[in-house]
């Protein structure tokens, strides 16, 4: 059979696999991501399949159906269900039955787990504080007061009071906090577990199934303000108490905790955190603490590695696993935990002596879920290969043996050319070892290849060699592309991660330059007279950046990209902390500097043509960046397009609109066809 070479409407053909659950009886429960063309929409659906991969059925017939989760005897499957009244929680016991509703969607759950005896769930969900009572309260708090004046928006002005009221892909700020509830399976009732002002995630477990505990950031406190402070704690409830008793702090607000877990006797804590040394270049780390309070301590201190998913694609639906997973035999088998090293992302098993073990076998994937049998001998992923979209894989933990269980892009795969990049490697000018990727057609051509170079977002993210739509897309066009990971980068260490800060447009600059340099040494099939570049969000701000210091690129594509970190101060939602932490500046103190490192200033000496694409509704960078570089250009009479998407945010190119997704991809190889 011939097969065809991949276009950007073949996004549509995809099915994105994610959230596998193992049940108690060995059964698997996962997502099933798929696009509707005539809604241009997503489509979710819970599929089950056995662990010898004999069946693979759809378990729930909706449309908007995630988040699946067995109970602990196995018998029972819940699930998320989206309407247009919201996220409700619906429970199915038998195969081929119809599913019923545990929880109304009016209570639009955000996440939600079952307790480990069965009888309850906890479940988190957004509250509006009662307005009316603050405004008769005789002494208000300042939080009362701004609630207040949200609930007369429609009759004046909308009021804020914090300092960051915004949030990329939420918008600005409603008002509401995310709260904790229980409901109980013997009574049905709900009850909330957490008052008035608490903003509250992860909710997690304990063993005996007597308490709960979540984590918040509550600068009241310390009269700080919470939107400039980035340690986050764990609070513990008793659930007896029935949300009467205000949670009780576990940590000392030294870390941001990400994620965590308690230990299988319930004693001890294992956090994923981060002590923000480097800003938001610090590695994610584990840690211990008692579960009746202490000071964290750090588990396998030595190992330096990023503990989670820092990879970046545009072929994964769902957030990367999020907890730790203990063994039951713990301290003596570890800790089980997402790792992200040398290009790749793999299961680690670690123990407290800080041995560190690979439990997926080497190559090039990005594992971006997992979970692990009660037996925890065997582990089922989700992960991407460098020749194949997300599927579920089995691996026996006692061979450490990789094999495919679904195979649901398989019939369409099957009809198309993957090209798969070669791993390359090379020493910087300072004596950085610098990883990437080459990935070329495969063509019987003398004409040599045009070559882009990709840049990743960030910085603080890795590139790997996994499949990527947009990058087949690029090479079925007939270019080389090139993507690597520069200093700033995870994956290789706390000190490469954190050497791009107060250092924007050196080092990182010069890796990405040099590494160009390097490929076209050693490929002469790679023209380099014809060369392209494009990035987005950090490697939207470094195309830009290039293209105004140097004129070997004869086209450009800049993507939800940053170019004045002046006006980037104040209307991204990450404005303060990422222009003080990765560039190294305030405008009040550092305008010359900031201005100086900023595109804008030296945009008038770009001579490559720009194509600069943007979403209206991004928060992270704001398309003010865009249209002042746009303006600029336009005002020096230099070649560009400003392309704005509607309705769209930061993350257009990974869950935006199927139509303008594929729009962006044919918007790209039309530029770099026309000057490349």
């Amino acid at each position: 059979m011939k097969k065809s070479r991949i276009i950007p409407e073949d996004l549509v053909h995809y099915r994105w696999i994610s959230q596998p659950v193992i049940s108690a009886k060995g059964q698997v429960a996962y997502v099933e991501q798929t696009i509707d063309q005539v809604k241009n929409e997503y489509n979710t659906q819970i599929r089950g399949i056995s662990l010898d991969g004999t069946e693979d059925v759809a378990l729930t017939h909706g449309t908007k159906d995630s988040s699946p989760a067995w109970s602990p005897d196995g018998n029972e499957l819940t699930f998320i269900r989206s309407t247009q009244a919201g996220r409700g929680l619906w429970s199915l016991q038998t195969e081929g039955a119809e599913p019923t509703m545990l929880i109304s969607p009016e209570y639009k759950i955000i996440s939600y787990i079952w307790s480990p005896d069965g009888k309850y769930i906890a479940f988190t969900s957004k509250v509006q504080l009662n307005t009316d009572e603050c405004l008769n309260d005789e002494k208000p708090s300042t939080e009362s007061t701004e609630l207040a004046a949200l609930s007369t928006a429609v009759l004046r002005g909308k009021v804020y009071e914090r300092t960051t009221p915004k949030e990329e892909g939420s918008g600005w700020w409603d008002g509401q906090y995310s709260h904790l509830f229980l409901y109980e399976f013997h009574s049905g009732q709900i009850t909330q577990m957490t008052p008035e002002l608490w903003n509250i995630t992860t909710p997690v477990w304990s063993p005996d199934s007597l308490k709960l505990a979540f984590i918040s950031k509550q600068a009241k406190e310390e009269g700080m303000d919470p939107d400039l402070q980035y340690h986050t704690d764990v609070y513990m409830v008793h659930i007896e108490e029935k949300g009467e008793a205000e949670p009780v702090k576990i940590t000392d607000s030294s870390l941001q905790i990400g994620q965590f877990s308690f230990t299988p006797d319930g004693k001890q804590l294992i956090l994923i955190a981060s002590d923000r040394k480097f800003g938001s270049g610090s590695h994610h780390r584990l840690y211990t603490i008692p579960a009746q309070r202490g000071m964290p301590r750090l588990f396998a201190p030595e190992l330096d590695m990023q503990i989670g998913n820092a990879a970046l694609g545009d072929m994964k639906s769902a957030s990367a696993s999020p907890s730790p997973v203990i063994s039951r035999s713990f301290p003596q088998q570890g800790v089980y935990v997402l790792g992200t090293h040398h290009g790749s992302v793999d299961v680690y098993q670690i123990q407290s002596d800080g041995s560190c073990e690979a439990i997926t076998p080497a190559g090039e994937k990005d594992v971006y879920q997992y979970t692990l049998s009660a037996d925890e001998k065997t582990l089922v992923v989700a992960a991407l290969t460098d020749t194949h979209p997300g599927e579920l894989y089995i691996v026996e933990m006692g061979s450490r043996t990789m094999s495919r269980l679904t195979r649901r892009n398989d019939e369409f795969m099957n009809k198309r050319i993957v090209n798969v990049p070669k791993r390359i490697q090379f020493s910087s000018s300072d004596g950085r070892l610098i990883h990437g990727w080459l990935a070329m057609p495969d063509i019987s051509s003398e004409e040599r290849l045009p070559l882009i170079l990709q840049i990743h977002g960030g910085p603080h993210a890795m590139y790997s060699g996994s499949y990527s739509h947009e990058i087949q897309t690029l090479i079925a066009e007939g270019y080389a592309v090139l993507w690597v990971n520069p200093r700033g980068s995870m994956g290789y260490g706390q000190e490469f991660a954190q050497a791009c800060r107060g250092d924007f447009g050196g080092g990182d600059y010069r890796d990405l330059m040099e590494a160009v340099d390097y490929v076209l040494a050693s490929y002469s099939i790679l023209d380099e007279s014809r060369l392209g570049v494009a990035g987005g969000s950090y490697g939207g701000v470094m195309t830009n950046w290039i293209v105004a210091h140097s004129n070997r690129f004869r086209a450009a594509v800049t993507q939800r990209c940053i170019s004045n970190w002046l006006s980037m101060y104040g209307t991204s939602d990450i404005g303060i902390s990422y222009v003080e932490g990765v560039v190294g500046g305030n405008p009040a103190e550092h305008a010359e500097f900031l201005w100086s490192r900023s595109p804008l200033a030296h945009a008038h000496k770009i001579d490559t043509p720009l194509l600069i694409m943007h979403g209206e509704q991004d928060f992270r960078t704001p398309i003010a960046q865009a249209e002042e570089l746009y303006t600029t250009l336009k005002r020096y009479g230099k070649t560009t397009k400003l392309i704005r998407y509607p309705g769209s945010n930061h993350s257009l190119l990974k869950s935006g609109k199927p139509s303008l997704r594929v729009d962006s991809f044919e918007q790209v190889n039309t530029w770099f066809k026309q000057y490349l």
